[in-house]
């Protein structure tokens, strides 16, 4: 059937115009970050500055009197460490369950996990700070990255990845004389990469702004990490503006970057290892 040039044109129009109007909130923060305050008000929807000025990102340099590279140390240690850890434990666990879901309590792990999405996190705040407090992790970088490492949606984009791999795959290796861990390592891993991509950069993108569990387990600013650096900085009585926006800007650029950097496969995981409907 051939397509109509007009309907085409105006798909594209379409597309284009929503597009703008999704990117235009990123495009307004950027622009309001080089913008002295006393213009961000005057022309509040004016994407180009008439005076661009850097003095908000000078700024940033020293935050409540932290060094910024404390704050930006701080994320980069306590995300990574927690996406790490999710991914191995949540990969691990959905491997197992796939793979013998009967045994006992398997199911129940499986529920848990289920509950953990629904969950709202601010209720679980009162059993974490005491959990934290009774183990003395309060306050520590070790609390902090166990409490994100939990990754429900990972586990089960795992899941639905690991329940299509054919049994004939695995029933070869162990003829072979691999182990369980063996085969997961040498076999199931370098079929599920683009899954494991997937869930690398939900794990990223959920840990790096999920500023609440760390603002409740910390104990001292030097713990913070940027986006909870940001909303210290959003609470204060005295708003300086264009230096919000310049935070904004710093906390949003890793998430966008990588992103970019990482789509196709991360599409390509969706698709291998969407959840059935």
């Amino acid at each position: 059937m051939k397509k109509n040039p007009a309907l085409v044109a105006l798909a594209y129009l379409g597309s284009a115009a929503v597009s703008l109007v999704m990117v235009f909130p990123f495009l307004w923060m950027i622009s309001s970050s080089l913008k002295p305050t006393r213009d961000i008000f005057a022309d509040t929807l004016r994407l180009i500055p008439k005076r661009i000025t850097f003095s908000a990102y000078e700024s940033l340099r020293n935050l409540a009197g932290i060094p910024f590279g404390t704050y930006l140390a701080n994320s980069v240690v306590i995300v990574g460490f927690s996406v790490l850890i999710g991914i191995a434990v949540s990969s691990l666990g959905a491997y197992a369950i796939s793979r013998k879901p009967m045994l006992p309590g398997f199911r129940m792990v499986e529920r848990l996990f289920l509950l953990s999405i629904m969950y709202p996190y601010i209720l679980l705040m009162t059993p974490v700070y005491v959990v934290m407090y009774r183990i003395g992790l309060l306050g520590s970088r070790a609390g902090m990255v166990l409490f994100l490492a939990l990754g429900p949606i990972q586990y089960f984009l795992f899941r639905e990845f690991f329940v299509k791999v054919p049994k004939a795959v695995i029933e070869s290796a162990e003829m072979d004389g691999a182990g369980e861990l063996c085969t997961f390592l040498s076999i199931i891993m370098p079929m599920a990469k683009s899954v494991f991509m997937t869930a690398i950069l939900l794990g990223f993108i959920i840990n790096w702004d999920n500023w609440f569990p760390v603002l409740v387990i910390s104990t001292s600013m030097k713990s913070y990490t940027l986006p909870v650096a940001l909303f210290n900085l959003d609470s204060q009585l005295e708003v300086n503006f264009p230096e919000i926006m310049a935070l904004s800007t710093v906390v949003s650029l890793p998430v966008i970057l990588v992103f970019m950097l990482t789509q196709k496969k991360v599409i390509a995981g969706f698709a291998a290892g969407s959840v059935k409907g």
